[in-house]
């Protein structure tokens, strides 16, 4: 059963940017924590943001804490990443995640139990 649905990928410009969306099905209130994460190929999936349920708490990986924006609208179902002034090391497929359990946004991957499909981003320079 699918739960969370990445969209919004594609290729882009080398300084451009892209918003990327994830719908989640069934209850928001199973998705207290809301994450996006990425893996390029060859490497380990890598925290990119996260937001709590009310959505004033957000965290960000050190790669995109500058430019990149996490939110969240629970009545639409819906998680949001904007991330800015793109680069080609920005290129990978890009994963929405939540957990739960409503304490602290964590980095680890493997405290996200439901994941969504993963939708590509290709930046060219």
């Amino acid at each position: 059963q699918v739960q969370l649905v990445e969209s919004g990928g594609g290729s882009v410009q080398a300084g451009g940017s892209l918003r990327l969306s994830c719908a989640v099905a069934g209850r928001i209130n199973d998705h207290l924590v809301m994450g996006w994460f990425r893996q390029a190929p060859g490497k380990d999936r890598q925290f990119v943001a996260g937001i709590d349920w009310s959505g004033e708490y957000t965290r960000y990986g050190d790669s995109v804490k500058d430019r990149c924006i996490v939110s969240r609208d629970n009545g639409k179902k819906m998680a949001y990443l904007e991330l800015n002034s793109l680069t080609p090391e920005d290129t990978a497929v890009y994963f929405c995640a939540s957990r739960p359990w409503g304490v602290g946004i964590p980095f680890d991957a493997s405290a996200f139990p439901v994941w969504g499909q993963g939708t590509q981003v290709t930046v060219s320079s």
